[in-house]
């Protein structure tokens, strides 16, 4: 079985188990006490907590571990935020956040708040000048990503935080996607990352808060990480997160340029192998280990059983998946298709042969989900001229069909229609309001609109060729 889902856990580093077993038996004790157990279980922490402020760039007294890094960016959020409310309450996000900053968002929101969310281009990048656009004078905090987890585009950072820098806005780093390949550089203020997309043990993640940055606790406050993170600490987990880090940082540089080879190779030959695809995220500034590619008339869940039952294991953000029906925001923000949505994330290590295997696979298990989906053939040209004046637009009833029906029956009919003529799709399921839209891009046709219908909504579409 070959696992190509590191972005969502990288498998346990070689590193990580030996640290994690070692300190099972070195630092189970109290770090906080003064007797000889504690003492030594104290060294261990002190010696993880200088060894991972040295991979995120930071003062080991600046750095909090916490549980998580959902928890990391929660109190993070909370705390700078509290820190900052003589400011204002004005919090800056981008649209294509993990959800654990959008979480905080929504929750901030609904405690009066006031949130602004930065828009993305197609590649799923923000734009610096959205970032100082969005600035204001109450403006308490900023948020972005360092790369983002489902496309694998990377975000100015750097640049962005000069800009917050400049007006006096402090920048909370979602860096949990990156900060195994590197330290995120810019005069950033806070930092938030997560041991087990870098090959550490999960339930170990990563605050950092720089010296001069407001910061206020929230919830119960004891003497433990600075009084940011309550509770006795997971001193083997730490440890083992703390030495992972370094040991893939070492091998980092070199790992990066074979995997970039890799995921280039899967970025271009996808689209030669399987026809109607959809390749996402920007092409240059990307994280080294990601792909992502759409596939028309293909339904996610389905495609992904497929290449589970070929030996493969991938994500998706599609809307036909398991968890959820609507499509993902990442994909949302970014105006591409959603339909069989795939996210390969390569771990460390990956053999080259395996993604061979997987090119090969690839083109069958999207013929298998097609045909059983019956998927329509390319469209003909056009045979038919269009006129000044058409009639009543053709109805297309996909209303209770998900993903990717809808679509798959308006490229069915398509060519029924003269040139210039419109279709009209009713649909209930809110990925039409994504991949309607991207069908048209990807074929060359119209996309007019939407409209209200008495179920569902209206998708119209003019054919151009």
């Amino acid at each position: 079985m070959s696992y190509f889902d590191a972005a969502s856990a990288a498998p346990l580093h070689p590193v990580a188990r030996q640290a994690l077993l070692a300190s099972l038996d070195e630092g189970w004790a109290d770090p906080a006490r003064l007797y000889r157990e504690g003492r030594r279980a104290r060294m261990l922490l002190d010696a993880a907590r200088e060894a991972a402020a040295e991979g995120v760039g930071c003062r080991p007294d600046e750095l909090t571990f916490t549980s998580s890094g959902t928890r990391a960016v929660h109190t993070g959020m909370a705390g700078a935020l509290a820190g900052r409310r003589r400011v204002g309450r004005h919090l800056i996000v981008s649209a294509v956040e993990h959800s654990s900053v959008l979480h905080s968002a929504e929750e901030w929101e609904a405690a009066g708040g006031e949130v602004t969310t930065v828009a993305v281009d197609r590649a799923g990048a923000v734009a610096v000048e959205a970032y100082e656009a969005a600035v204001r004078p109450d403006t308490a905090l900023a948020c972005l990503q360092s790369a983002n987890h489902e496309v694998g585009t990377e975000q100015p950072v750097a640049e962005v935080a000069e800009a917050c820098r400049a007006a006096g806005v402090p920048l909370l780093v979602d860096a949990a996607q990156s900060l195994g390949w590197e330290a995120v550089a810019g005069s950033w203020s806070l930092l938030a990352a997560s041991a087990h997309k870098w090959g550490g043990p999960s339930g170990v993640g990563l605050l950092a808060v720089r010296k001069g940055v407001r910061f206020a606790v929230q919830g119960p406050v004891d003497e433990r990480e600075s009084g940011r993170a309550a509770g006795f600490e997971n001193l083997p987990a730490i440890v083992a997160a703390a030495a992972s880090l370094r040991a893939v940082r070492a091998e980092a540089a070199q790992e990066a340029v074979r995997l970039r080879e890799l995921t280039e190779r899967i970025r271009a030959r996808v689209p030669q192998l399987v026809t109607d695809v959809e390749v996402v995220g920007d092409p240059v500034r990307r994280l080294p280990g990601v792909v992502t590619f759409s596939c028309l008339y293909v339904d996610g869940e389905t495609l992904l059983h497929e290449l589970d039952r070929a030996g493969f294991s991938v994500s998706s953000g599609s809307s036909c998946t398991s968890s959820t029906l609507t499509p993902s925001h990442v994909l949302r923000a970014m105006g591409v298709l959603s339909e069989g949505n795939v996210r390969v994330s390569l771990p460390v290590g990956t053999p080259a042969g395996e993604v061979d295997r997987f090119l090969s696979v690839l083109p069958g298990a999207v013929a298998v989900v097609r045909e059983k989906l019956g998927a329509p053939l390319p469209v003909p040209a056009a045979a038919v001229s269009g006129s000044d004046r058409y009639g009543d637009p053709l109805v297309v009833d996909a209303l209770g069909r998900r993903c990717p029906i809808p679509v798959i029956e308006l490229a069915k009919v398509i060519g029924d229609v003269p040139v210039g003529a419109t279709v009209r799709v009713l649909s209930d399921d809110e990925a039409a309001r994504l991949d309607i839209p991207a069908w048209c891009e990807m074929r060359g046709q119209e996309y007019v609109g939407e409209e209200p219908a008495e179920k569902g909504t209206a998708y119209l579409i003019r054919r151009l060729s």
